[in-house]
């Protein structure tokens, strides 16, 4: 089983240390960083999310009877664990995504996409919050989205166990056609889904390609509604393939056939 590792170090906390604090350690076997040295720096809607929760299931934070929060990695004990916290509290019908860095397991993180999509969960990304590498697919999982102009979005290239990426693979591939199928499941088209994917691994598996609220909601479908955390009220919106930008990267289109 290709486990992915696909964590991001949050902008914002590289530059809420001091030079000196800043201190990482590259390990090699699950492919992250980590901070040494110092506190990460907590945004205030985490602080909040924290601060309020009624119940904490590993990485989700119920908020209230109908909203639940995301606040860190997920794994492979996530499909597990949100599925506890649908039964215990039934009537949540919203998550929110507030510090989301990826996921330590992509195939259970998208199983749990699924399991969210199935369950007609609206996905919000408030203003302040923080949707990163994996974290991304399960926002597109989401019955509705809701984007602030203030949230923010980071995609990069997938790399696996063996230290390959979606160069290495056949256009036609299972590699490939695993994430075009659940982008079809979320919703795309197969030329949404294709340039969406191209999108994603236009950047390396070390860096990465930040963008805005505002920027992700020329990419995905978004529901005009009030939101609750912002008070914006955000356009439903599917772009034209015009309207998107180009990317040459690998040509999907026989795969998707």
């Amino acid at each position: 089983m290709r486990i992915l590792v696909t964590i991001l170090v949050s902008l914002s906390a590289l530059l809420a240390l001091p030079a000196a604090a800043q201190t990482y350690v590259y390990e090699e076997v699950v492919e992250q960083w980590v901070e040494t040295g110092a506190s990460r720096f907590v945004s205030p809607q985490l602080a909040h999310a924290e601060q309020n929760a009624i119940a904490a299931y590993g990485p989700f934070r119920v908020l209230d009877n109908g909203r639940a929060a995301l606040v860190g990695v997920t794994d492979s004990y996530s499909p597990a664990e949100f599925d506890r916290m649908l039964a215990d509290y039934p009537g949540i019908d919203t998550l929110e995504f507030i510090e989301c860095p990826g996921t330590h397991d992509d195939r259970a993180n998208l199983r749990l996409g699924r399991m969210i999509r199935a369950r007609g969960i609206a996905a919000v990304a408030p203003e302040g919050g923080s949707v990163r590498s994996g974290a991304v697919e399960l926002f597109l999982a989401g019955s509705t989205r809701r984007i602030a102009d203030g949230a923010e979005f980071a995609v990069h290239a997938w790399l696996d166990e063996y230290g390959q990426g979606a160069w290495d693979y056949a256009p036609g591939s299972p590699e490939h056609l695993k994430y075009l199928s659940y982008y079809r499941e979320m919703g795309m088209d197969a030329q949404e889904a294709a340039r969406f994917y191209a999108m994603t691994n236009s950047v390396p598996f070390e860096s990465a390609m930040w963008m805005s609220g505002a920027e992700m909601r020329g990419w995905i479908e978004t529901d005009r509604t009030t939101d609750r955390v912002s008070g914006r009220v955000e356009e439903r919106r599917a772009d034209s393939a015009a309207e998107l930008p180009r990317l040459a990267y690998l040509d999907l289109a026989g795969a998707l056939n």
